[in-house]
């Protein structure tokens, strides 16, 4: 039977745990149930229950809550989940940095995309790094860019496309290139707001629906509306651009989002979108990866395909004229027609 939560937790010394364990606890906690995760591991539940048992002993506290809907994790499983994770990550990027030292690339790798520029960004990722790597399996973690921070540092996440990221000792950054924030609004805001850009103050009254706090666009914004002394009024936080973008077609407020995140919704008259000038804010969008990990041959090769792909979107004529490209090509940086660097 497993330990009660008072028992005394069993030394490393007298026990070890294998890694096998820790697989079976992460499809489980991921499953939601013993059996759902028995049949997904293709081993019989009271196998896996005594797998579970032997690891909860070499640890001395209970991992998991039995009820009669499935199971969820006490507050040492929790602690244990996201250990895991890094852990078993670490432990196969070790053994797929070996094997990528061979003649041929194959493995796995993690990579983080923000959702606005996942879209248009991924499928060019995902055939370009396949058709050259077709051993290499590749996982997509969706998010914002303080949590893909925070998975890079953790391993959870070998690559990453970041915003406004502040310079890490442990990160290699490239910054790519720069676009601007536009005011967003619902269509109807061309009869209410002035004509032509706007500028910072003309935002004050206005409700806005902004990404909560440490979010680096909402710093970046934060920011500028300090130096020019505006209070800005926030009606709503809200983490997810679609959902932001959602709100405000519907005249539940306004926003501030990069141009490309809207581009597509103004053409298609979906939203309302304005310039912002005095003072211009921009959005510096950069590749991330480990320092150390750019040793590996997999995150290398994928850290300059997101580098290549995004050099691309830049230059497609969608783009052309709305982002300062800041990336290095054929030895020089340059600027993409109609805007300054940042």
């Amino acid at each position: 039977m497993p330990l009660q939560h008072g028992s005394q937790p069993a030394t490393l010394g007298e026990n070890s745990i294998d890694i096998r364990e820790l697989r079976y606890f992460l499809q489980i906690a991921r499953a939601g149930s013993f059996s759902r995760a028995a049949a997904e591991l293709y081993i019989a539940q009271p196998a896996l229950s005594r797998q579970i048992t032997k690891l909860e002993q070499e640890l001395g506290v209970e991992l998991f809550v039995r009820h009669g809907r499935g199971i969820k994790l006490t507050t040492a499983g929790a602690m244990l989940l996201e250990r895991a994770e890094m852990i078993t990550h670490y432990v196969r990027q070790t053994h797929e940095q070996v094997r990528a030292a061979g003649d041929g690339l194959s493995g796995h790798i993690t990579i983080g995309m923000p959702p606005a520029i996942g879209v248009p960004l991924l499928p060019r990722v995902i055939e370009s790094y396949a058709a050259r790597w077709p051993n290499v399996s590749i996982h997509v973690r969706e998010g914002l860019s303080t949590s893909l921070q925070e998975w890079l540092l953790d391993r959870r996440v070998d690559v990453a496309i970041v915003y406004n990221q502040p310079p890490l000792d442990a990160l290699e950054i490239a910054p790519m290139f720069s676009e601007p924030m536009v005011a967003v609004g619902p269509p109807e805001s061309r009869a209410i707001l002035p004509e032509g850009p706007l500028r910072i103050r003309d935002l004050a009254d206005l409700p806005l629906i902004l990404p909560g706090l440490p979010h680096a666009n909402r710093r970046v914004i934060e920011r500028a509306a300090v130096q020019h002394d505006v209070n800005l009024r926030i009606a709503f936080e809200v983490d997810s651009v679609p959902l932001t973008k959602a709100l405000v077609a519907n005249g539940f407020g306004y926003s501030l989002l990069t141009y490309t995140a809207v581009q597509e919704d103004v053409v298609q008259g979906r939203l309302w979108a304005a310039p912002i000038e005095r003072p211009a804010i921009r959005s510096t969008v950069s590749v991330a990866a480990l320092k150390d990990l750019r040793k590996s041959p997999i995150v290398d090769a994928m850290f300059e395909v997101i580098a290549d792909k995004l050099g691309e979107l830049v230059r497609s004529d969608g783009w052309q004229g709305q982002v300062a490209w800041l990336g290095s090509e054929a030895g020089e940086s340059e600027a993409v027609e109609g805007e300054e660097g940042v």
